[in-house]
């Protein structure tokens, strides 16, 4: 006895599309993040060496901001020590942290994620 399986390739696709539409999306989306943190590390790197030159705070914080591809108003900046008891011979840090959502194609079910970068230089 020969069954007519006219429909099963559409629906045997349209149960796997779903399925691989999220992963081609989340393969974009941990690229955006995975992006995001390079870009974080490179921005320290470099407003520590500014730290390390001897700028003040201020400074630093405002290269940090124009620096960074993204919402600067979401960057939080954080130099330890501060300006104030900060001399030549100690380490300066800097850290960075960026709020971020993982598969925020799914709206209220996205994972919240915070990119965090930090940076180490002596003080000249």
């Amino acid at each position: 006895m020969i069954k007519k399986q006219d429909g099963q390739s559409l629906v045997e696709f349209a149960l796997v599309l779903p399925i691989l539409l999220l992963l081609l999306v989340g393969i974009f989306d941990f690229g955006r993040i995975l992006y995001t943190h390079l870009q974080l590390e490179m921005v320290a790197q470099e407003s520590v060496r500014m730290g390390g030159l001897g700028n003040s705070d201020e400074t630093i914080r405002s290269y940090a901001a124009n620096q960074f591809h993204g919402d600067s108003s979401k960057l939080k900046i954080t130099i330890t020590p501060s300006q104030t008891i900060r001399k030549a011979g100690d380490y300066v840090t800097v850290s960075l942290a960026y709020p971020e959502e993982f598969m925020n194609v799914l709206g209220d079910a996205a994972i919240p994620y915070t990119v965090k970068s930090s940076s180490t230089i002596r003080v000249e």
